[in-house]
């Protein structure tokens, strides 16, 4: 039987810790539970360490990516199970997990149903983040932040390096695995409204996750990203090209600019993807 990390990264969540971890106790008494408090100034860590968990320390708040690869490097389990600890993500739920990783499996992610997001912006942003990332993988992607997941440990710690600090860990690991050819599989729960504050501030983490979006097409094809876009870009310079032949007989600065831009985005796309390859190039 195969040994199983419990980890939860957490800052500030005294309001919710003690019961998460003791219901992930009572539910799989043999697991190693492991807290990560992230910089907490609350009781969050005399809280877990209470209810029986494992408890690493970051003297001051590095970030829920940096939490996660804290806790990936201090688990000893087989099997590593990640869950928000702030009481949205249902212990009861792992089970199901387990049993989907068990089915050749490398990771199993659950994906948030209807209902279950934070609020309908964040749900319409994940919406777009999912569809955005099925279509670079071309494999249908249910939920790319969630932060409630179970891999088989070996093959992901061969992606920490890659891991951010901040929040899009989810988006980062579950894009490695398609990338480097592992099975990953989604499960369907539901979650419950998170205890205490968020940490999650909407005009700068929309900005950011603007951003992920970016990092996503990097990440796994760049081609598929930089492609369209020198398309784009070599359509508009063919237009125009044609509109200034047909009105001015000449051929204009602006077109120039254009068709030399699509080929700049287009040789970005071809180096790009050369550097995508070798990230990924230990990989098994």
């Amino acid at each position: 039987k195969k040994n199983i990390s419990v980890i939860l990264p957490a800052k500030n969540e005294s309001g919710a810790i003690k019961k998460t971890v003791e219901d992930i106790v009572t539910l799989l008494p043999s697991a190693q539970v492991i807290v990560v408090d992230d910089g907490s100034t609350d009781s969050t860590a005399s809280e877990a360490v209470g209810a029986g968990a494992y408890v690493v320390r970051h003297p001051y708040s590095k970030g829920n990516g940096a939490a996660i690869k804290t806790g990936a490097r201090a688990a000893t389990g087989d099997i590593l199970i990640f869950l928000d600890a702030d009481g949205q993500h249902a212990p009861a739920d792992i089970p199901r997990l387990l049993e989907r990783l068990a089915q050749d499996n490398d990771m199993v992610v659950g994906a948030r149903q209807s209902g279950s997001q934070a609020n309908i912006g964040r749900g319409l942003a994940n919406g777009f983040y999912n569809r955005l990332a099925s279509y670079m993988t071309g494999h249908r992607v249910e939920d790319l932040t969630s932060g409630f997941r179970a891999v088989k440990a070996d093959k992901f710690r061969e992606f920490l390096y890659l891991l951010p600090n901040g929040f899009s860990y989810p988006t980062t690991s579950t894009m490695a695995f398609f990338r480097a050819g592992y099975s990953v599989a989604y499960e369907p729960i539901h979650t419950a409204q998170r205890i205490g504050k968020s940490h999650i501030k909407p005009l700068q983490d929309g900005i950011r996750f603007l951003l992920i979006i970016f990092k996503i097409g990097t990440l796994y094809s760049p081609l598929k990203l930089f492609a369209p876009i020198a398309a784009v870009a070599f359509t508009m310079a063919s237009v125009w090209y044609g509109y200034t032949l047909f009105t001015e007989g000449r051929f204009t600065n602006m077109s120039a600019l254009l068709y030399t831009g699509s080929v700049m985005i287009f040789l970005m796309g071809l180096i790009s993807e050369q550097i995508t390859a070798l990230m990924y190039k230990d990989s098994k």
